[in-house]
């Protein structure tokens, strides 16, 4: 299985960012990853064939918001929040408060 590309974090683009987090199913997978960290791609029910789930996958990852880490079969997620919030601080708070997510974990400063 070939290793998903990454935007660098200063490339990440707030119109990019944007427009990831203006999807419903898109906008779920943040809030579930802003729970719970890191998770396999098959285990989010977003209620989309198996296609639409993975282009929704994409297009978080190359927005620069989710980071893909392969594990022998399995895709995990996770919410790239450090980079988030180097390049765009507050937004990410702001958005998952806006989407009714309940307060971020804890964070331990870098």
């Amino acid at each position: 299985m070939t290793v998903p590309e990454h935007p660098d974090p200063d490339a990440i683009e707030l119109t990019a960012v944007m427009h990831a987090l203006s999807d419903d199913a898109r906008l779920a997978v943040v809030r579930e990853l802003a729970r719970g960290g890191e998770r396999p791609c098959g285990a989010f029910d977003l209620g989309v064939s198996k296609a639409t789930a993975s282009h929704h996958f994409r297009v978080l990852r190359e927005a620069g918001i989710t980071a893909t880490r392969v594990d022998g079969k399995r895709r995990l997620l996770s919410l790239r929040r450090d980079d988030l919030d180097r390049r765009f601080p507050g937004l990410l708070d702001a958005v998952l408060r806006a989407a009714g997510a309940p307060p971020p974990r804890e964070r331990v400063p870098a």
